[in-house]
């Protein structure tokens, strides 16, 4: 569905079911849906590291649900009537501006009360990350968030926990000015996020830090937050889009890649088909492994912590790295 045609859709929708925001207490579905039965905030999320957020920091004040089914590519979310109605109704979305056109189109003809992830922490541009970025500089963090107006952005910020972490501070204080009641226990769920998120940042540094190569071949370019954050470098088949796909030049590029840099292995994701990855992989006599960009929930059973400690163990064994 084009970006046209979503918000036609989404705009149809709203003229039939007349949702907005917030609606009366004591009328409509909206204030169903905006506060529970149990009277928790409803929250609507467009990625799994924004829902990990909202349920770690929302604690049971909060019913959170996610606007992209399991196992579904984020990128290609296309949006129901039923759904854009229930984001129209619930007490706050959020969300990466810039990353699911339908998420933003509904928000904006919605109106629904939006928390965007991209408003809380500097974005890089989606081409050409300055790699080797420290985490010592968080002085001029916040000051450089803005820098790139105008400039195509990478929204997949959550691969720095650093970045995910000041995301979560601040979804914090919105959720204390959505329920003032609650506004202690959010705070204090976002410092222990957050130092949770500090200690994992901790060992992905000390882990990389000894490492025989520096160059990974990956599936799309989603890891640029994480290769940059500790002087890494990637090389994707595609870029930023995953549905793009590489040319017989680019394959050619990749190739090339592998033996300047010694490269043994081609990563693979979870949600998306592996086989251009794999062909490619069997061409040059290399191992695939999967490193996951976390842009869905693949597992239940394993949290936005315990991805990004099996990503860690991927990459130290594909970089050759020693440990610290």
């Amino acid at each position: 569905m084009s970006r046209s045609r979503t918000l036609s859709a989404v705009l149809a929708v709203l003229a039939l079911s007349g949702c907005a925001a917030f609606q009366d207490q004591d009328t409509g579905a909206g204030a169903t849906a905006a506060t529970s039965a149990g009277g928790t905030v409803t929250v609507l999320t467009g990625v799994y590291p924004l829902e990990y957020l909202a349920k770690e920091i929302g604690g049971d004040r909060v019913s959170v649900g996610s606007l992209t089914p399991p196992n579904v590519d984020p990128h290609t979310l296309e949006l129901s009537p039923r759904t854009v109605a229930d984001m129209g109704a619930a007490g706050l979305v959020v969300h990466v501006s810039g990353f699911q056109a339908a998420v933003d189109d509904a928000v904006a003809a919605t109106g629904v009360r939006a928390f965007d992830a991209a408003e809380h922490t500097e974005l890089l541009p989606a081409d050409g990350h300055d790699h080797g970025h420290a985490h010592d500089d968080d002085a001029e963090h916040a000051e450089e968030a803005h820098d790139h107006e105008g400039e195509a952005l990478d929204p997949h910020l959550w691969l720095d926990p650093v970045r995910l972490a000041e995301v979560g501070t601040a979804l914090g204080e919105e959720l204390a000015q959505i329920d003032p009641d609650g506004a202690s226990a959010y705070r204090a769920n976002a410092e222990r996020v957050a130092a949770e998120l500090a200690e994992l940042d901790a060992d992905i540094t000390a882990g990389l830090a000894t490492c025989e190569r520096d160059t990974i071949v990956v599936a799309h370019e989603a890891y640029g937050y994480l290769t940059d954050a500790h002087g890494l470098h990637q090389e994707g088949l595609s870029g930023i889009d995953p549905e793009t796909e590489p040319s017989p030049a680019r394959l050619a590029e990749i190739a090339e890649v592998v033996r300047e840099h010694d490269v043994d292995t081609v990563f693979v994701e979870s949600l998306l088909s592996p086989a251009v990855s794999e062909a490619l992989a069997q061409d040059l006599g290399l191992r695939s492994a999967v490193l996951d960009p976390l842009e869905n929930q693949k597992d239940t059973t394993a949290d936005y912590l315990d991805v990004m400690r099996a990503n860690l163990a991927a990459l130290q064994e594909a970089l050759g790295c020693t440990a610290a």
